[in-house]
């Protein structure tokens, strides 16, 4: 089993930046694919970003050339460094984690991922 709790959510200006982290625990963190997704008010969740065991990464359109994940396996961390931020990237942030060995960073539904942090919350303001 493995938890996943995130943080560095918070509300920011249009333009402004945040770094969200995700901790997880358990040994077996680099095998996993790490995942970033969002849920607007009133929307379905959707996927926004996807980092593999190797580092390979895989980006939303709406977010590609604004956000980057990283993860840190000495620390059982990834994070999502969100820049010139956007009103419409307003969510709830939820990591998640594959330990599937099968699925890749473009594997991007909700379905491939077992694992799942309680979310942080982002509001950018115009």
């Amino acid at each position: 089993q493995v938890q996943l709790v995130e943080s560095g959510g918070g509300l920011v200006q249009a333009g402004g930046s945040l770094r969200l982290s995700c901790a997880a625990s358990g040994r077996t963190f680099s095998r996993y694919v790490m995942g970033w997704f969002r849920q607007a008010p009133g929307e379905e969740r959707e996927f926004v970003a996807a980092l593999s065991r190797s580092s390979w990464s895989y980006y939303a359109d709406s977010v590609k050339g604004r956000f980057t994940i990283s993860r840190d396996n000495a620390k059982n961390t990834v994070y999502l460094q969100m820049n010139n931020l956007k009103p419409e990237d307003t969510a709830i942030y939820y990591c998640a984690a594959s330990p599937r060995d099968w699925v890749t960073v473009q594997s991007t539904g909700e379905r491939y991922y077992d694992y799942w942090g309680q979310g942080t919350q982002v509001t950018v303001s115009s």
